[in-house]
């Protein structure tokens, strides 16, 4: 096995600089002169043999090919250093330090502070950080190490990602309440595919309500806000189909709306705690997944119930 002749340290140098791409903000950030920045990472470069950084001048940095590769490396092998330092303190019982999330934009207003609450209260030392977007851009975030976990729909997922199931949703109608299905039980489809469709537009979420119709829906607004598109029903404007239900009926604008559960033979769509397959996750990752399944095994006994 080969020699490796750099320091945590100088590992911990070269992550900051590559991230603020700039040796000025990372002696700012680290409070270490520029110097001994640009000393540290020139050291890793020659260990390696390879160059990860282009120097600009009065223009900061920017990575090569190989400092991609190496900056993501680098950052697993910091946070599990911060592990095994931790553990070796005897402090899994109680953990600290910081844990980046990612939640799916159209996931967060249901679920998210709940769910950070609970975790909070578990685990007060642990500082959370919430990276929300759309999948394709959480997808990323997990894959270049910018977040270890993601709160995300398992649909179309990147094949390099491992999920954990932790509830399904289905879908309803949501209909104004002077609407002629308003009072029905159930309500398919097709009882609402002549009329306009106040439709979700996220991505890859459109692509789940968009494949339960069997002929091109009457889309008369596209919204990627939960609230607009439930003012826009409540203001009779047409229906929308959603999946995740809201605890109240009013909407921001002091409207009301009705939910009403779709009959079709569709499938579920499942949330899902998504992390990259192979990496070994920290003690703060393990708690916080084993913290999402025991808060959605409650909620869906309670939805039950």
């Amino acid at each position: 096995m080969a020699d490796v002749n750099f320091t945590l340290v100088q590992l911990r140098y070269f992550v900051t600089a590559a991230e603020l791409g700039s040796m000025t903000a990372a002696s700012k950030e680290l409070m270490v002169a520029q110097s001994a920045i640009s000393a540290a990472i020139a050291q890793v470069e020659r260990e390696l043999g390879v160059q990860l950084l282009i120097r600009h001048h009065a223009r900061g940095l920017s990575l090569t090919r190989s400092g991609e590769r190496f900056l993501a490396e680098a950052r697993e092998f910091l946070a599990h250093a911060a592990a095994l330092a931790q553990s070796a303190r005897g402090l899994a019982v109680s953990l600290t330090g910081e844990l980046t999330i990612g939640c799916f934009t159209a996931i967060a207003p249901f679920y998210l502070s709940r769910l950070l609450g609970e975790f909070a209260s578990r685990y007060p030392e642990v500082r959370v950080t919430v990276v929300e977007g759309g999948v394709a851009e959480l997808e990323s975030a997990l894959l270049d190490g910018r977040c270890e976990l993601a709160l995300v729909y398992g649909t179309d997922l990147a094949l390099d990602l491992e999920i954990r199931p932790l509830t399904q949703v289905r879908p309803y109608a949501l209909l104004p309440p002077g609407h002629r299905l308003a009072s029905a039980e159930t309500v398919s489809v097709a009882d609402l595919a002549s009329e306009p469709l106040i439709m979700l537009d996220l991505p890859r979420s459109r692509d789940y309500f968009r494949a339960l119709y069997t002929t091109e829906p009457r889309v008369r607004f596209r919204t990627s806000s939960y609230e607009t598109a439930r003012s826009l029903v409540a203001g009779g404007h047409g229906y929308s189909i959603f999946t995740e239900l809201p605890l109240t009926d009013e909407t921001y604008d002091g409207g009301r709306v009705v939910t009403v559960p779709i009959s079709d033979e569709a499938p579920p769509l499942n949330v899902v705690l998504a992390s990259v397959r192979g990496v070994r996750p920290t003690a703060r990752a393990v708690a916080f997944s084993e913290t999402c399944q025991e808060f959605f095994a409650r909620l869906s006994r309670e939805r039950k119930a």
